[in-house]
């Protein structure tokens, strides 16, 4: 079986590719995307462009969803109850006692994902050391238990006080649970994570027990659907982490890929940074609804060890993606006192925006850009031919409300759009004392190259790489992914000889974890080991690489030391004259997929190669002038702008100062004219 094929699922398209290995022949493909059933659309995508006998020839199939995510973010999943240690009863809602939004007097804390009256405590403790303190009350689950099927639950999430240091009473409860007659849904902290932080250890545990159901469901039903249309390989999705894993594990632990979807394209960014040499690149994923960025550093994306989802923490591995509400779907409306706004309200896939004619009223993203010419002649993916008049219709109610000319308002929601999604990736930049002037912008996704050269332009970035496949990017990087499972264990240790010699007691029975839940596959596995540091006395820490030698630290306490200072230096630009601890223990396997090639540039769609002149805004000359109208496939050397670049599943915006060229892999390179380009 030499096929693998991508479905990833956006706000309004479902992109599909498929890739060859034998062949090196790429196709993609896009449908719109099916909110109420988003497996139907994945379905649809693969029956109308995937031939049955490249199905059935197919090994893998690699997905990217935001299933999970919707789930939590809508509050549509599971009713769940919660047992916890006698005291712990509120801890959802105590927190950390902190405010998401410190000058917003308006904030309110988000309702804990499981009300009190379904939070029930349990008797019995277990010291940080893992020793039994009290013995576990088993009347108090039996009652427990009476009042939550009262309640009609349909999972339970279990989380004890240091139950990642011994789990005894955790099994304790899912015994008692089962014999007592239980059929719901088991969530046991220890399986979750294995770290401290009660608060964000629980969080962690009620979100996986509040969405297991539904992402259950939705994956078994796409397996099931996917073997009767004769795929016969092994189902993948990503992880929030990066990497994949089967849908089995992600049914066992959905809450490792509630990120799914956004972090497929940052897979692929890391893939092509690394072929193309560069260091520093920022992903700009403009889908329909919504505006991902992340930043590639050496080929690396920053991943962090705990995210948030509605203000809940999630203990698990987190590509560190920013998302915000702002995409080629975003609403613009003008509030009361006569300012206007673009998202995060989106008009999605249905009805769309009204340039799409699906009964869309309302002026978006799309709309502007239509009515200023940056789409061209309107012809995008999935056959959908733009309205231009309906798109100056919904212009007009903003340019009333604010009285100015339709094309004035029509650059405002332009304007609007594109500080948004600046100001988001300031926040992975600057406010981390990085300079985005000296990094290169890619941007993908539907409308990504469309608003390419206008968020340079806000952050002063001189150089864009287009890459193949720009609307289906994200899918492009599902292929690339590699099976990967993670554990972590909280153990608090001095960062010395006897220290690492603990850690090394602990490797054996973490990788075995790791090899349980890949099947008990051993061939082939790459091993990993990181180390979270911190200086005695501090409550945060950093994650420092570790080299093994099979299962034993090939290096000294001095040098990982050493390692943990030059970071933290890096970090914080100072260093304190104190001891350093362990905090945590993260063991990774990794198996890598056979690699692909990459897409060149003959794998392009092209709409035609015949060059038009045309008239569209110039944001750089702030007026209409004439562009330049071709397609992608027909480029051969370089050229300067104004140009509207056109493709299957994407369009390209060249403003007038900014020039293009076409790369090593068929990627555009713009540069701003006073750079060379680089291809």
């Amino acid at each position: 079986m030499t096929t693998r094929i991508g479905v990833d699922i956006g706000g309004t398209f479902t992109d599909l590719v498929y890739y060859d290995e034998q062949s090196g022949r790429t196709v993609e493909a896009k449908v719109p995307t099916t909110p109420r059933a988003p497996e139907e659309g994945v379905l649809r995508a693969i029956r109308d462009h995937v031939p049955a006998s490249v199905i059935a020839d197919a090994g893998y199939f690699l997905h990217g969803t935001t299933v999970g995510l919707n789930a939590l973010l809508e509050r549509r999943g599971a009713t769940v109850g919660l047992l916890c240690t006698a005291g712990f009863r509120d801890v959802l809602e105590l927190r950390r006692g902190n405010r998401a939004e410190m000058y917003n007097l308006f904030w309110r804390q988000p309702d804990p994902l499981v009300p009190r009256h379904r939070r029930l405590e349990v008797r019995g403790r277990i010291r940080a050391d893992g020793r039994i303190d009290k013995p576990l009350a088993r009347e108090d689950v039996e009652a427990a238990l009476h009042i939550l099927e009262t309640c009609k639950v349909d999972s339970i999430a279990v989380c004890l006080m240091n139950a990642y240091a011994n789990p005894v009473h955790e099994l304790e409860i899912e015994e008692t649970l089962r014999k007592l007659g239980f059929r719901g849904g088991i969530s046991l902290s220890h399986r979750v994570s294995g770290e401290f932080r009660e608060y964000e250890r629980t969080s962690t545990t009620a979100i996986d027990a509040f969405v297991r159901g539904r992402m259950a469901g939705y994956l078994q039903h796409l397996a099931t659907e996917l073997g009767k249309l004769g795929f016969r390989g092994e189902c993948l999705i990503t992880r929030s982490g990066g990497g994949a894993m089967t849908f089995t594990e992600s049914e066992a632990r959905p809450f490792e890929s509630i990120m799914s979807g956004p972090v497929a394209g940052v897979q692929g960014a890391s893939e092509l940074s690394q072929l193309l040499s560069i260091p520093a690149l920022i992903t700009a994923d403009v889908g329909g609804t919504s505006f991902d960025t992340a930043l590639v550093v050496d080929g690396q994306p920053n991943v962090l060890y705990e995210g948030e989802i509605g203000g809940m923490p999630v203990q698990t591995p987190w590509v560190d993606v920013r998302s915000i509400g702002a995409g080629g779907g975003s609403i613009a409306v003008v509030d009361k006192g006569g300012l206007m706004h673009v998202g995060p309200q989106s008009a999605g896939a249905d009805p769309g925006p009204a340039a799409y004619g699906k009964g869309g009223t309302k002026a978006t993203t799309t709309d502007a850009a239509a009515y200023l010419g940056m789409l061209g002649s309107g012809q995008l993916a999935s056959g959908i031919q733009l309205d231009f008049a309906r798109a100056s219709a919904a212009i007009q109610p903003l340019a009333s409300a604010l009285n100015i000319s339709e094309q004035d308002a029509a650059i405002g929601v332009l304007r609007i759009a594109t500080t948004n999604m600046a100001n988001a990736i300031r926040e992975i930049t600057l406010e981390r004392g990085l300079d985005p002037r000296t990094m290169t912008l890619l941007p993908f996704g539907g409308a990504g190259p469309m608003m390419g050269t206008l968020l340079a332009d806000e952050l002063d970035i001189r150089r864009i790489v287009v890459p193949v496949l720009p609307g289906n990017f994200s899918a492009w990087g599902l292929l690339g992914a590699d099976m990967v499972q993670s554990v972590a264990r909280t153990r608090i240790l001095p960062l010395k000889q006897a220290g690492i010699a603990t850690v090394e007691e602990m490797l054996p029975e973490l990788f075995a974890q790791l090899y349980e839940r890949a099947g008990g596959k051993h061939d082939g596995l790459e091993h990993s080991l990181k180390l979270d540091l911190r200086y005695r006395g501090q409550e945060h820490w950093l994650s420092v690489d570790v080299p093994l030698a099979e299962s034993t630290i090939s290096t000294s306490a001095e040098q990982i030391v050493g390692s943990f200072t030059e970071e933290y230096l890096r970090t914080f630009g100072t260093t304190l004259d104190t001891d350093v601890q362990i905090v945590a223990t993260r063991a990774t396997i990794r198996r890598r997929l056979p690699q692909r090639k990459q897409p060149m540039q003959q794998a392009f769609a092209g709409n035609g190669s015949q060059e038009h002149t045309f008239e569209a805004y110039s944001f750089e000359r702030r007026q209409r002038m004439p562009f330049r109208l071709l397609s992608r496939s027909s480029i051969t050397e370089s050229f300067k702008g104004p140009a509207v670049i056109t493709e299957s599943t994407a369009t390209t915006y060249l403003d007038a100062d900014w020039q293009a060229s076409v790369g090593k892999l068929g990627e555009l390179v713009l540069t701003a004219n006073d750079l060379q380009p680089v291809g």
